[in-house]
């Protein structure tokens, strides 16, 4: 099929679990395949729970900017365009809610933070923090009180425990109580529980970019590992979980994938419904 003729489509890939490796790279392989993907008129959009600086950290680092690249940061609080750099689309938790957030977290003796456009925000440097920043690299700001660092409402509070699931289920539970129809809170694993506008969402946010591109959903490709993907894979017209997905997004998968993130797993979808 030629360049000129075939319909264009578009991939929504998460990083984490999914197109990166588990060191955080992108394989030789899998960079020859997004070559070839976006020289053949598709487009790559990047889909991440991670903040905006942390994905260019990895786009850099990879040589992954093609033409007319865009980003979803944030769990879909954020559509930037690289060549502009410009945001095309925002969603922000007040600062109300934002304090209201973390005063539950520390009752329950849980981690919170939440960002600048550019830092991380907590605290205290605890053992959580980190962990976080072993792989998010930005820099850290400690406050006793958050707001006043903050120069405008967040794009998400991010609530982190390493051992106890459990109770960051019950922060959940109770955030999405008091909440409902205002926040959404997602895990993006076992240790990370995200709290962002209700307006926000990966599957929100892949739908404003095929629009903006003029592509049509049902063109879309989604694919991701965690629960936080599961909103885009439901939204897009094929949705794709990886062999190493959390059971409930393969549930909500149209294919999964033999391989896993550490195999190239993407690579399977991305020749079965974009390079075939």
């Amino acid at each position: 099929m030629n360049k000129e003729t075939h319909t264009p489509k578009i991939l929504f890939t998460d990083m984490d679990g999914t197109l990166l490796l588990s060191d955080s790279t992108v394989s030789p392989a899998m960079k020859e395949t997004l070559n070839r993907l976006t020289e053949a008129g598709h487009k790559l959009v990047l889909t991440s729970g991670r903040p905006l600086d942390s994905i260019l950290e990895v786009m850099e680092a990879a040589d992954l900017f093609y033409p007319g690249t865009l980003i979803i940061s944030n769990n879909g609080s954020l559509i930037y365009d690289c060549s502009a750099r410009t945001p095309l689309m925002e969603k922000t938790v007040s600062f109300p809610i934002v304090a209201d957030i973390m005063a539950m977290a520390d009752e329950m003796g849980i981690h919170s933070q939440t960002y600048t456009d550019h830092e991380i925000v907590c605290r205290q440097e605890d053992k959580e923090v980190i962990h976080y920043r072993e792989r998010i690299h930005m820099p850290l700001i400690t406050a006793s009180d958050i707001l006043s660092v903050l120069p405008r409402p967040p794009y998400k509070v991010h609530c982190i425990h390493l051992t106890d699931k459990d109770r960051l289920e019950a922060l959940k539970e109770k955030v999405e109580r008091k909440y409902a129809g205002q926040i959404t809170a997602q895990f993006s694993n076992d240790q990370y529980l995200e709290f962002y506008s209700h307006e926000a969402g990966k599957g929100n946010a892949i739908l404003e970019v095929c629009r903006i591109f003029g592509i049509p959903e049902e063109n879309s490709i989604a694919a991701g590992d965690a629960p936080n993907d599961i909103s885009m894979l439901l939204a897009a017209g094929t949705g794709v979980a990886m062999a190493n997905a959390d059971p409930d997004v393969k549930e909500a998968a149209d294919f999964i994938t033999s391989l896993d993130n550490d195999h190239n797993g993407l690579i399977q979808a991305i020749e079965k419904f974009i390079l075939c």
